[in-house]
């Protein structure tokens, strides 16, 4: 199994800590790569949509994103972090994701990531774990991610030594948990109704939409018929 963790800061904090004892749950330490924004990143989005008209190489950013690219599609098991910054991810997650819009399931998603599992990871001294781990399930979900796990807990302290140890035994379990989980349903996770509706409206959209880049995509790979990513 083959895990990428993307790390929402270059700070080796309490989040960052979490998304390595989960990765370390999954496999071993030669199949984890690891990213680190703005170390691995440091673009943001400029808005032209050349990766939505012409096609992503044509992003101004494109030689910097290949590799992550690459990345992302060789990983079984997507781990991304973020601690809360204002009650959302940090904003060079955001910038990341911001790239990929054109992957989303209503542009050119790609039928890999139909097969993989994500986790979210976020931490907070006090509130906004939520609010920050739905930053980046949105995309794992419109990616076309079918099953994406939550790890989020504040942990009431602003560095991972200082964390309580009941806190951290219960953080340890439920990363057990979402491990033997994600174990079980390696290479073969369930794609959700949710999923599959979302998809169904998308394909009829795609036979007469308004991106041609879209519509040629969708056709050439027969998912505006009955072929589907999963099958």
């Amino acid at each position: 199994m083959k895990v990428l963790i993307i790390n929402g800061t270059n700070h080796k904090g309490s989040t960052y800590s979490i998304g390595r004892i989960m990765a370390e749950k999954l496999t071993n330490s030669e199949n984890i790569s690891e990213l680190f924004l703005p170390r691995d990143f440091d673009e943001f989005c400029c808005g032209c949509t050349n990766c939505f008209v012409k096609g992503a190489e044509t992003c101004p950013h494109a030689d910097k994103l290949k590799p992550i690219t690459e990345l992302i599609d060789a990983s079984d098991v997507l781990i991304l972090t973020s601690p809360v910054y204002v009650y959302h991810c940090t904003g060079q997650m955001k910038a990341l994701l911001d790239h990929y819009g054109w992957r989303w399931l209503s542009h050119r998603p790609n039928e890999g990531m139909f097969r993989k599992q994500a986790v979210v990871v976020s931490t907070a001294a006090g509130a906004g774990v939520k609010s920050t781990m739905k930053d980046m399930s949105d995309s794992c979900f419109f990616w076309g991610i079918p099953k994406t796990y939550k790890l989020g807990r504040p942990v009431a302290a602003v560095d991972w030594q200082s964390v309580k140890p009941k806190i951290k035994e219960s953080i340890n379990a439920k990363a057990e948990g979402i491990a033997k989980r994600i174990q079980k349903s390696q290479g073969k996770v369930r794609v959700p109704i949710k999923t599959k509706v979302f998809f169904k409206i998308m394909s009829l959209m795609q036979r007469n939409g308004w991106n041609n880049a879209d519509m040629e995509y969708w056709k050439e790979k027969g998912w505006t018929g009955s072929k589907r990513p999963w099958k």
